[in-house]
């Protein structure tokens, strides 16, 4: 008997994972790497780790950290993670991974079903990513996102805010989310709305400019933007 005893400890350091999301995972869109970062990230958070890495995520993995990220990316984009902020004991604001959406979805569904409106709000992430040049960092996913869901802006409408925001040279995300703003405010809710209020600002803002500078930073964009001559 004595000679099982160390093995103990060993089972004292468990992480409990619900059954039903070895059971049930494929019912969310989850594919098999998905499921063990999720596993990993639920490791880190009981053991006090609230924002690991995608290189701490790695060590643990037979993937890259950069295939990490991109699946970091993918459950956001899924609404099955978030980014949130807390305060430390020192009370600095810090972020945060969040696994309560899968939770909340994984207890409270009773059949799960596929929805179309999350399917069709994905194409923005890769029009977002084309303009910026690189995949979006998890933190700028959630901006998005909260868009969506919390300002409950429409995807065409954040898609012309993308727009306006190149064509003023101010392609950064506190810029587009002030044109949200904006725009809310002026109860703007259409993309031809949209579109005569940042032609009426443009035309208001040009006087400013000297017209060859004007004429030096202009951009082609008639590849890059026929998407918003879709009704969506």
């Amino acid at each position: 008997m004595p000679k099982y005893q160390s093995f103990q400890s060993i089972l004292d350091n468990q992480v409990m994972i619900p059954k039903q999301l070895l059971t049930d995972y494929t019912k969310f869109g989850l594919k098999e790497t998905e499921l063990v970062v999720i596993m990993q990230l639920h490791r880190y958070l009981t053991e006090g780790n609230s924002f690991p890495t995608p290189e701490e995520l790695a060590g643990s993995l037979s993937v890259s950290s950069q295939e990490c990220s991109k699946i970091l990316r993918s459950l956001i984009q899924k609404q099955l993670l978030t980014i949130e902020q807390q305060h430390n004991e020192q009370q600095v604001l810090n972020e945060c991974y969040s696994l309560e959406p899968l939770w909340e979805k994984m207890f409270t569904y009773t059949t799960v079903k596929s929805p179309e409106p999350q399917e069709f709000n994905e194409n923005i992430f890769p029009l977002f990513e084309q303009e910026f040049g690189r995949p979006l960092s998890p933190f700028e996913i959630e901006t998005i996102n909260i868009w969506l869901d919390e300002d409950e802006q429409s995807p065409a409408l954040i898609k012309a805010a993308l727009r306006e925001a190149v064509l003023m040279s101010k392609l950064n995300f506190k810029y587009i989310d002030r044109i949200l703003r904006e725009w809310k405010k002026k109860g703007i809710q259409t993309v031809q709305q949209a579109r005569e209020h940042g032609k009426q600002f443009r035309q208001g803002q040009s006087p400013k400019k000297d017209q060859s500078e004007a004429t030096k930073k202009k951009r082609d964009i008639s590849l890059y933007y026929n998407w918003l001559e879709e009704d969506l």
